[in-house]
């Protein structure tokens, strides 16, 4: 999914030329998405380790480092993604100030930042463990498909999207050794189908009659079918989630987690009210961080489920 403000040109020259464009290129907002690599963390406060002990920052540590790696692998398939669909691009009414679109960054620059960020990513990753370095792997593999074919299934191109948010998921847990309930895989799938069928919404509303134009598998697609989809996901979403916090074994058996029910429920909504009255959605990462009361909701239930595991202990 992209960040529509990535797209657009710096206010600012670059002292170095060239330099700026490169940066933008690799879409450092989108870096976000890659928080979820801190799921493996925060759920494993009960069970792993003591508050502030020195096995808590090397969890951290590693935790930091997978996110930093995946933020490496994300932008290589930004700049693999780009170099294919860069005439596309150039028609599209938002995607054309990106850089390769644009004409700021050269295709051969672009073929060499993506090589290099691309060994270093998996380099490092194979450092983290065997495992992490397989889900890298695997992830870059599946991106790259999803670029060159797979965006282009109907229903398929959705899932593959949530797909890499499951993948940064069990990627955060494999950096630390920890074991989480498959409840959060299910409940991070869902979640990612939302945001990614909000997406797809606000790209037919936003280009109109020529969306299949600008990105063919919109073409497949219309706003009825997606609000049914929408609904029965954010509907599922939210019962996996309570479902979630009262039946795995790995959270409290007191059931407190439960009270982060509400906040779950309100970011749904709040995340419902954007997309059909505010029009947002095209840009989940940025609505995420940039709508007061959605950020509020997001930072009560991380505290919340925080505070809860940590002194569960």
């Amino acid at each position: 999914m992209t960040s529509h403000s990535d797209d657009r040109p710096p206010a600012v020259p670059t002292v170095v030329p060239g330099l700026g464009a490169a940066v933008r290129a690799l879409r450092p907002k989108q870096w976000r998405k890659n928080v979820v690599l801190y799921a493996g963390f925060l759920f494993t406060l009960n069970e792993k380790w003591r508050p502030f002990s020195p096995a808590m920052f090397d969890c951290l540590l590693r935790a930091t480092l997978a996110f930093l790696l995946f933020c490496l692998l994300s932008s290589t398939v930004y700049l693999i993604n780009d170099l294919k669909d860069i005439d596309q691009d150039r028609l599209h009414p938002v995607k054309r100030h990106r850089p390769l679109a644009s004409g700021a960054l050269s295709p051969a620059t672009a073929v060499i930042l993506a090589v290099i960020l691309g060994a270093a990513a998996l380099s490092g990753s194979y450092a983290l463990g065997p495992l992490f370095f397989s889900i890298g792997l695997s992830y870059l593999i599946m991106q790259i498909l999803y670029t060159f074919a797979l965006k282009h299934v109907v229903i398929l191109d959705v899932f593959i999207i949530a797909l890499g948010f499951v993948m940064r998921a069990i990627s955060g847990a494999a950096a630390i050794g920890a074991e989480i309930s498959p409840w959060l895989y299910i409940v991070t799938l869902l979640g990612a189908l939302f945001l990614g069928l909000s997406k797809r919404r606000h790209e037919l509303v936003l280009l109109g009659d020529d969306a299949g134009h600008h990105r063919r598998i919109l073409r497949e697609y219309n706003t009825q079918l997606l609000d049914q989809l929408i609904s029965i996901v954010a509907s599922a979403t939210i019962m996996a989630y309570s479902l979630y916090t009262f039946t795995s074994p790995k959270l409290p058996q007191s059931h407190q987690m439960m009270l982060t029910i509400p906040f779950v429920i309100y970011g749904m909504f709040r995340y419902l009210y954007l997309v059909y009255q505010k029009h947002g959605g095209g840009s989940p990462e940025d609505l995420l961080f940039r709508d007061r009361p959605l950020l509020a909701a997001i930072l009560l239930w991380s505290g919340t489920a925080a505070a809860i595991l940590a002194l569960s202990r």
